[in-house]
């Protein structure tokens, strides 16, 4: 028998974006649910960083980082062009800001601005910091019951498996700064001796990045009575008279039907693990090379398209070159290991062909870009010296010297090359030496001199933020002199796809010809990004997939956003 429910505003998905427009609804006297299709909530925004992206932010603001919203428009214009209407860029840059002011102030959610720089400090508008912001941490006792729930941290934000960081501990830790060995000592021991916690489960007691995010919007969620449930895929929309009033799905294998008063928010992901839509759209080759939750299989852009909606940029991901280490389900994203010195990219030819320090999204397309016969850029080849070895992370690779190279796991050594000399490396990659010593050679005497003729790597203050400042005279190059040798290969991924649905300004889903699709909106990566094909800088997938959720929950409302005022809430401490 079928089964049925009905409710104000039906949520599908539970990421950043379909919470945030969850709890607004609520907030705003709405009754809403969210289905999940998986057994766990949160989708990949549980597994990120968490960051958010936003201009001129009212916590910024009050630490003395004041932006100026029309720089933050010319810059989003310099990246983004004609890709996306202008209203949508207008939408973002004006509302972003008070999204977040309206979620701090009115539920748990909490963040920190950083000094992170956008990822393309050549344009104008672009600034040092302080647009993006970081989750602030949650103990995750405070879920209780829900923290088996919750969808866990991509393997890359844990080390050893156990404990995250904030952005700006990853950054020591990443680049092994003044500070980084006490920092992780006292981690360590913080987590050792949580002996309560450890009896329950070998993850740090202390969340970071998506798992504080999606836990502090959890919690909000439960503090409003608004329910989630999970193993509920939704199987097709409902429409009458070309009005989307529900949808059919699952729910726990029972057939049920829910029908929604004021409106439905896509809010589903992209088709990250899809196979068919990857291959139908998206750049060749390619495979299962995204870091996204393998939920994501494009549920939400199918039902969209049976509606009627338009669709665009179904051939954009938010790229990155990423690791395929054997075990992992999900690729492994480099995002900041390029950057570090002692360290190069090269293509099969054996020769470098970008600058290594640029942001994981500009690397990822140059690896499509410039793939070509005699000089295939998948995969290409990261090289490094035994000093990068013996200081940096890598993967499952902790610093240690070369003689302990015996205790690296074995899944990462299946993909590590190592040699005594660079003409022996050379030969277990398959890359002309002369061309591979004639590039390391180059590279050598660039890095003494501290400037990078051919790709200007460090010379901006996005490819320093990684960077080693120990080292000199350009703290992302240091030259590759001292064996053994090493190299891994490295693959055109993706954190997700980012086209799909057409929506407005205030995230209703359109037709192809501009009419819009009534009860029916979507927000985050099963919408064409407001973002177009560009990445602005950390946190602007989840920055926009927040503020269009709020939109839309608002609008679904019949509220403007002028209209949702922010109501003192008191945060608990992590």
């Amino acid at each position: 028998m079928t089964g049925g429910a009905e409710t104000d505003i039906l949520v599908i998905g539970s990421g950043a974006g379909a919470l945030t427009a969850a709890l607004t609804a609520s907030l705003e006297g709405a009754q809403a649910l969210v289905i999940e299709k998986s057994s766990h909530f949160g989708g990949t925004s549980a597994s990120s960083g968490g960051a958010v992206w936003i201009p001129n932010s009212d916590t910024a603001r009050a630490q003395g980082h004041a932006d100026d919203p029309r720089e933050a428009r010319a810059y989003l214009d310099g990246l983004i062009g004609t890709d996306v209407p202008s209203d949508r860029i207008d939408a973002y840059v004006e509302h972003a800001r008070a999204m977040l002011a309206y979620m701090e102030a009115r539920t748990e959610v909490a963040y920190t601005p950083c000094p992170y720089p956008d990822y393309r400090m050549d344009l104008p508008g672009a600034r040092v910091g302080y647009r993006t912001h970081d989750p602030v941490p949650l103990m995750a006792n405070r879920l209780g019951r829900y923290f088996a729930d919750l969808e866990p941290p991509h393997p890359l934000v844990l080390t050893l498996g156990r404990f995250g960081w904030t952005l700006a501990e990853a950054k020591l830790m990443a680049t092994m700064s003044p500070g980084a060995a006490p920092m992780l000592a006292k981690l360590m021991m913080r987590y050792a001796l949580d002996w309560p916690w450890r009896l329950r489960t070998k993850r740090s007691r202390r969340l970071t990045g998506g798992n504080a995010l999606l836990g502090r919007l959890r919690i909000s969620l439960d503090q409003q009575d608004v329910p989630l449930w999970l193993n509920a895929p939704m199987t097709a929309l409902l429409s009458e008279g070309g009005r989307i009033v529900g949808a059919q799905l699952m729910r726990d294998g029972r057939p049920v039907t829910v029908r929604a008063r004021s409106g439905v928010i896509l809010a589903s992901g992209g088709f990250d693990h899809d196979e068919a839509l990857r291959t139908q759209h998206l750049p060749q080759p390619g495979g299962g090379w995204s870091a996204g939750v393998r939920s994501n299989m494009g549920d939400g852009l199918r039902a969209g398209i049976s509606a009627g909606a338009a669709v665009a940029a179904l051939g954009s991901g938010w790229r990155a070159p990423v690791l395929l280490i054997p075990g992992e389900e999900r690729a492994r994203p480099l995002f900041m290991e390029r950057a570090l010195p002692y360290s190069i990219v090269v293509d099969q030819s054996g020769r470098r062909y970008m600058n290594e320090a640029a942001s994981y999204h500009d690397a990822g397309d140059e690896m499509y870009r410039l793939n070509r016969p005699g000089a295939q850029t998948i995969p290409s080849w990261l090289i490094f010296d035994v000093r990068y070895r013996s200081k940096y992370m890598l993967g499952l690779m902790l610093p240690s010297p070369a003689a302990m190279d015996c205790f690296i796991p074995r899944a990462m050594r299946a993909i590590l090359r190592k040699a005594p000399s660079i003409e022996a490396l050379a030969g277990q990659i398959d890359v002309p030496a002369h061309n591979l010593l004639e590039t390391i050679a180059r590279f050598n005497v660039m890095a003494r001199a501290g400037r990078d003729e051919d790709f200007g790597r460090g010379e901006s203050a996005y490819d320093r933020h990684y960077a080693d400042l120990s080292v000199t005279p350009n703290p992302t190059m240091g030259p590759l002199e001292q064996g053994p040798f090493y190299a891994v290969p490295i693959y055109p991924g993706d954190l997700g796809t980012n086209g799909g649905l057409v929506t407005d300004a205030r995230a209703r889903v359109l037709r192809a010809d501009g009419s819009i699709i009534e009860g029916l909106y979507a927000t985050g990566n099963v919408a064409a990004s407001a973002m177009g094909r560009a990445y602005p800088g950390a946190g602007a997938t989840l920055g926009p997939a927040m503020t269009f959720g709020w939109l839309a929950a608002l609008d679904a409302c019949g509220r403007a956003p002028a209209d949702a005022r922010c109501r003192q809430h008191v945060v608990t401490p992590a």
